[in-house]
């Protein structure tokens, strides 16, 4: 059973359903492409969620607007997103694949920018989920623009805020 989003009116969040068949604990939401904005998507994460898969899978797309502040210094005369925040965007999607609770990046490995993104771009975010435990997940994310491939992640590790960190009780 899938789990649709509403495509008007206020983004409630719904309630993912389990998967007949798909795993044990395995959920699913799904949306339109004409799903509503994603709370707290904001500069580094991302507009619409198109499909979440708690433990596999997720998917998004993120909007540039060319009023974005970063493009007056990123740079004046030829505007680029700074990685840093496509980062941003497939480490919130790779959250959203984590599952319930609280999940923090604790690592990112084998990340390459390949082309530029600009303005007025819109950016196809997956990520696939490699390893899935209750208190640590890994995940792979590919940005796509204009057609094609213009960043990778080989890891991005999370960990639950429930983790002890190092050096803590």
């Amino acid at each position: 059973m899938t789990t649709t989003v509403p495509t008007a009116g206020p983004t409630p969040t719904p309630a993912p359903t389990p998967v007949p068949g798909s795993g044990a604990g395995s959920t699913t939401v799904t949306a339109g492409p004409a799903a509503a904005a994603v709370p707290g998507g904001g500069p580094g994460g991302f507009d619409r969620l198109l499909e979440a898969v708690v433990g596999e899978r997720a998917a998004a797309v993120r909007n540039v607007p060319a009023t974005l502040t970063c493009f007056t210094d990123h740079f004046p005369r030829h505007p680029v997103l700074p990685g840093v925040l496509l980062l941003e965007s497939m480490a919130a999607l790779a959250r959203t694949a984590a599952g319930p609770g609280t999940w923090r990046l604790a690592a990112v490995r084998g990340v390459r920018f390949k082309h530029f993104v600009g303005p007025g771009d819109q950016v196809h975010l997956t990520v696939e989920v490699t390893d899935h435990g209750p208190h640590r997940t890994e995940c792979r994310a590919t940005a796509r623009a204009g057609g094609r491939v213009v960043a990778t992640a080989r890891v991005l590790a999370l960990v639950s805020d429930e983790t002890t960190r190092e050096g803590t009780a």
